[in-house]
């Protein structure tokens, strides 16, 4: 790994060495992939259905 243990959640290890997580992280530790980061708009609960169309 190019990075070290304080740098990124997957550096250190030794040669080319797994993540050794269960997921690949963000350098802050968050989740990388297929985590929502973006709040709920306050207005979505009142949406029930898409509008028809096309």
């Amino acid at each position: 790994s190019a990075m070290n243990p304080n740098d990124h959640p997957h550096g250190g290890g030794e040669g080319k060495s797994p993540i050794g997580m269960p997921g690949p992280k963000t350098p802050w530790g968050k989740p990388a992939l297929g985590y929502r980061t973006r709040r709920r708009k306050g207005s979505d609960k009142y949406i029930v259905r898409r509008r028809g169309g096309r």
